[in-house]
């Protein structure tokens, strides 16, 4: 194996073991901070050493037993103080018991909370939300900050920035590294479960730059629901929102041309769905139902996802069922955006004058003033009501509001199309 090819592999290694390392390592230090810097200790000894001695048989299980070495090292260093030497020597003792054998039974444990504690400590919500999901995508998705900062387009420092400040609000506010129980894991989870959707929903329509979508986030974003899922398997709202993911990642291939430009929902051609992508879904949301969570935001949405997944053809769509499943999700999770999608929902079941009376309430809408999407479907009901010149002046707004480069110019083009319309009037 050569140089290069070592150094792949210890990329690849890196990838999928960093987040049950760090886990680990937190759990003993008790602060994520240090968990990191002694992880990336036991990457650079890889580093040095694999091209020499080569890729050991378990290389998570060294990457543990080297990391953990040093843990304990830095405990007897900065412990003395707090402890008489002969209780820390007993506990130092303990630690050093742990062989490469130890370490791989731990990496391959698939709950011993360790994962999951860091899940919830990446994303609590004493962080703001840009916080937690760059802190989250560095220690569970074992992105480098330089990809972090392309894949939301800021500036690297930025992002640098906000892992730093992260970790230390987490160690000054004295986070604790467990998994919360009780009327508490609820709360907690709906912060893990929005970071997750977050990251996905960057990946599946891109808020700005010159991509429509990014797939490399949506991958991020899927690997760890399946790692929550895993971790959490009765929990509906967790396989809610990986039935969801699924489902959605099934589109990834049909919603852009060979260009990158975009290709909306009813113009995709179904063939290119990922039916595997589909199965895995329809099955999570499945089991989600069975457990009792089908009225949940996550669930309900993935509901909604599965009915555009079962249509053959767009004109297949059974839009009454997904009128009333927005219904009852705006009941559960009112706000101005599922406000929106039950108006386009509506719209497509009971016509489009139907859909703008409910998208014209929300036009004085706060939180919807600088939404592009407001104008961008008050456009195309408009359009379809026959008012193009109306739609026009929607589209070209929409248009103005988006950071989007490739749907800025299909919002645009839809606004020359509705200027077309009204000229031949």
């Amino acid at each position: 194996m050569t140089a290069t090819d070592i150094h792949r592999t210890i990329e690849a290694v890196w990838r999928i073991e960093s987040p049950r390392l760090i886990a680990g390592l937190a759990r003993l230090m008790r602060d994520v901070g240090q968990a990191e810097e002694l992880a990336q200790d036991a990457l650079v000894a890889a580093l040095e050493q694999w091209p020499t001695t080569g890729v050991p048989r378990n290389p998570g299980a060294w990457l543990m037993t080297t990391a953990r070495h040093r843990a304990i090292d830095q405990l007897r260093r900065h412990a003395l103080h707090r402890r008489k030497e002969d209780e820390l020597a007993h506990e130092i003792e303990a630690q050093l018991e742990l062989s490469a054998g130890d370490a791989e039974t731990m990496l391959d444990d698939p709950i011993g909370d360790d994962l999951l504690g860091l899940v919830f400590t990446a994303c609590h919500p004493v962080l703001s939300t840009e916080a937690r999901v760059a802190l989250t995508l560095r220690l569970l998705g074992g992105l480098t900050t330089a990809e972090i900062a392309r894949a939301f387009l800021v500036p690297e420092p930025t992002v640098a920035q906000r892992i730093v400040r992260a970790k230390r609000t987490l160690s000054e506010a004295k986070v604790p590294f467990e998994v919360p129980r009780g009327e508490e894991l609820g709360v907690r989870l709906g912060s893990v479960l929005e970071v997750v959707y977050l990251i996905f929903n960057e990946g599946y329509a891109a808020t700005a730059g010159e991509d429509w979508t990014r797939p490399a986030l949506c991958e991020e974003a899927l690997r760890l629901g399946r790692v929550l899922a895993g971790l959490a398997p009765a929990e509906p709202e967790v396989l809610g929102l990986l039935a969801l993911m699924e489902i959605q990642a099934s589109r990834l291939a049909a919603r852009t041309g060979p260009r990158g430009e975009p290709i909306l929902l009813g113009e995709q051609d179904r063939a290119r769905w990922d039916t595997l992508s589909i199965q895995r879904g329809l099955a999570a949301l499945q089991r989600a139902e069975a457990l009792g969570g089908a009225q949940g935001r996550y669930v309900l949405q993935a509901a909604i996802a599965a009915c555009h997944a079962r249509a053959r053809t767009a004109a297949d769509t059974d839009w009454s069922r997904i009128a009333a499943l927005y219904d009852t999700l705006s009941e559960r999770m009112p706000s101005p955006v599922v406000a929106l999608n039950r108006a386009v929902a509506h719209a497509q079941a009971f016509g489009p004058a139907a859909g703008l009376a409910l998208v014209d309430a929300l036009r004085d809408e706060p939180l919807l003033r600088h939404y592009h999407l407001l104008p961008s479907v008050r456009g195309d009901l408009l359009g379809k009501l026959g008012r193009h010149g109306e739609a026009c002046a929607e589209f070209e707004r929409a248009a103005a509001l988006t950071r989007n480069t490739r749907e800025r110019e299909l919002l645009r083009a839809r606004a020359d199309e509705a200027r077309a319309r009204d000229d031949t009037r």
